[in-house]
């Protein structure tokens, strides 16, 4: 479950500063809790703060929200809702901002399929054995003409090193990484090549931004959506979330 010393450090440097602009620190006890959950469970945590329940804490980790007593005893993992305000996913509210600002040093490493008459951009986290993520890419024209630009990072379910991971680097360091990604989806086999593609870093990305499976969709407004849905249903999807 522990990550490498470096790149929790690089992702440490990353969320930090963008959680202590949120909010400033309200727990007197924090850093005692902080090294505690670390290292208990191996996970960098960022920040800790008062959850929307009253006596219940909220710890950004390098895996994404954690909820902690006060005393550092109990902890919950997964996900807060709001009954009277529709069933808002409080810990994905929490999450869509610093995950927006996290993107941004990815960019170039996306696999970009642009739509001509772009409206919405969706950063999804993919591999290319994956069933759903097959499926997906398949229908990217049906994405594309509705307005909606796909950009790819890598997201090896297999984890890190894997040949599934190597696979996903043929790709990346590939020629025409576009053509490969989808050679790759198709079933073909992807000449392997070497190159600085960081897929690694865009592995780890995505195990900060709680993903656990392909494909995982991040919205424009940094909320994240599991699991494939169909050019129309993501559209929908989108503007429900605007």
């Amino acid at each position: 479950m522990k990550l490498t010393k470096a790149f929790s450090f690089a992702i440490t440097l990353a969320v930090a500063p963008l959680l202590q602009a949120a909010s400033a620190t309200d727990i007197p006890n924090e850093t005692e809790l902080k090294q505690q959950v670390s290292d208990v469970l191996g996970v960098n945590v960022l920040k800790i703060q008062s959850s929307p329940i009253d006596g219940l804490y909220q710890a950004f980790t390098d895996r994404g929200v954690l909820y902690v007593s006060p005393d550092g005893t109990k902890l919950i993992h997964g996900n807060m809702y709001d009954l009277k305000n529709g069933m808002q996913n409080l810990t994905e509210a929490a999450l869509a901002g610093p995950r927006i600002d996290m993107l941004k040093p990815f960019e170039d490493d996306m696999l970009v399929y642009k739509a001509k008459n772009e409206k919405h951009v969706v950063t999804i986290f993919t591999d290319v054995d994956c069933g759903y993520c097959r499926k997906l890419h398949q229908e990217m024209d049906g994405y594309n003409d509705l307005g909606i630009t796909v950009r790819y990072l890598a997201y090896p379910r297999a984890g890190i090193p894997s040949a599934n991971a190597e696979e996903m680097k043929a790709v990346w360091c590939a020629t025409d990484p576009l053509k490969a990604m989808t050679e790759a989806k198709t079933g073909g086999n992807v000449k392997a090549a070497s190159c600085d593609a960081n897929i690694e870093e865009q592995y780890r990305l995505g195990q900060a931004f709680g993903i656990n499976g392909t494909p995982a969709i991040v919205l424009e407004n940094g909320i994240l959506v599991p699991g494939y849905q169909p050019p129309s249903a993501l559209l929908n999807t989108i503007k429900t979330n605007l």
